[in-house]
């Protein structure tokens, strides 16, 4: 019996998604609740687990496809048998008495089905399949160069252009000539890989954007456009800081079973100059705003298909403990592609860091509907008066960027200067300074 694999509910106000990534191929067996194929939404990614055990028979979409919530998008089979996928059935093709048979080519509308050295069945996307047929190649003497052996349409030119796939009669005639000499046939060649890119060729490569990054340029954009967006800047002395994680970091770890950073120390920071400063934690809805007496924080994560910002939430009533082991748990999700939607959502404030990636200076942008985002940057010595003298000390510049509809300039600052007081004497965060 049959079952058809549908698209899953993506969370609130999310409707359809991109299949990024099939984990199962026709023909596999599946247990139930094991994922068969990933899928990319506006904000994560979510996996498609199988609602029964059987066999995958079919995929109904294409990697890349958008598909929506409810969808079907392959059929599994309970009573299958393990082996290969249930395909259409080629044409049959006549012998020719006068010479060996070819192997028909896939037509343009077809999905044709190619096996590597491994045996492994994959489906030629429609570009490979125009390169088969532009190029008069057998695709299915081509070992694939792609993720899990699929074949590339670079794969089918270079193929086509190093001449390593002779033709049928080409192969009858060889072997003819074999029997009639005594010299031994040349080896056979090895399996064709991607041309080597010759001296002074330029080459272009499209990729398609990711539903991720469309989703991140568009709201950053209508950032852009809706706020009244301004940034302001300070410097911070971090030798107070560095001195404490140098003195605690491993009695810390010890205790809490993690690394005590930077990120502890501003998070609380925000906090305290937000108690001062509300308008720098607000939002606003239409015609009002809206004031919040916690502290949600947004911690700007860089992942492999973009930038992501899991929120850590009651951050003014957490420890440096818990909010250091929050964001590492978040970092690890991140790079995993786990994160939840509800875990990026409801943010209050943003914090960013482009100092791990060595920024100088920058002006980060706001995340809608907040109203501020704190820029962290690299920390560097640079000489600095102290008490009439030029030494050298460990600085950071801090950069607010912030919405001037509803935050005025003088306020912008005054937060930017009770965390600059907080950093720079950390004292204060434990005496609510």
């Amino acid at each position: 019996m049959a079952t058809d694999v549908q698209v899953p509910a993506l969370g609130e106000s999310i409707t359809e998604g991109t299949l990024a990534q099939w984990l199962k191929k026709p023909g596999e067996a599946v247990a139930a609740d094991e994922p068969i194929a990933s899928l990319e939404t506006d904000k994560v990614s979510v996996e498609v687990p199988s609602p029964v055990a059987g066999v995958l028979t079919e995929q109904l979409v294409q990697e890349g496809d958008t598909v929506a919530v409810g969808a079907a998008i392959a059929r599994i089979d309970q009573g299958a048998t393990v082996g290969a996928p249930a395909l259409a059935a080629e044409p049959a093709v006549e012998t020719n008495p006068a010479g060996p048979a070819e192997t028909p080519l896939p037509r343009e509308d077809e999905h044709a089905p190619v096996a590597d050295g491994d045996d492994n069945v994959t489906t030629l996307s429609p570009a490979v399949r125009r390169a088969v047929l532009e190029y008069h190649v057998d695709p299915s003497k081509i070992r694939g160069s792609g993720k899990d052996g699929r074949l590339t349409k670079d794969d089918v030119i270079a193929a086509a252009q190093g001449k390593a796939q002779p033709s049928a009669p080409a192969q009858a005639g060889a072997q003819t000539e074999a029997k009639a000499s005594p010299t031994p046939p040349a080896p056979t060649p090895a399996p064709a890989t991607k041309a080597p890119a010759r001296a002074g060729e330029r080459r272009e490569e499209r990729v398609k954007m990711s539903r991720l990054r469309q989703t991140i340029a568009k709201r950053l954009k209508d950032a852009q456009n809706t706020a009244a967006m301004l940034t302001t800047f300070n410097d911070v002395d971090m030798t107070a800081v560095i001195d404490a994680r140098a003195r605690y970091k491993d009695l810390f770890e010890k205790k809490h079973g993690i690394r005590l950073g930077f990120m502890a120390f501003f998070v609380k920071a925000c906090a305290l100059a937000a108690k001062d400063v509300p308008s720098v934690n607000a939002s606003l809805e239409g015609d009002e705003i809206v004031y919040h007496d916690y502290l949600d924080v947004s911690v700007a994560v860089s992942a492999p298909k973009g930038l992501v910002v899991p929120v850590v939430r009651d951050a003014q009533a957490m420890s440096f403990a818990e909010i250091e082991q929050t964001i590492a748990a978040y970092g690890k999700k991140a790079k995993e592609g786990t994160l939840t939607v509800d875990e990026m959502t409801g943010g209050t404030f943003t914090i960013s860091n482009g100092g791990v990636f060595g920024s100088l200076l920058s002006t980060p942008i706001i995340n809608p509907p907040q109203s501020a985002v704190l820029g962290m940057h690299r920390i560097e010595e640079r000489p600095v008066v102290k008490d009439g003298q030029i030494v050298a000390r460990p600085m950071m510049y801090l950069a607010l960027s912030y919405d001037h509809r509803i935050i005025d300039g003088r306020e912008a600052v005054t937060f930017l200067v009770r965390v600059k007081e907080a950093i720079e004497d950390p004292t204060r965060l434990l005496i609510d300074l």
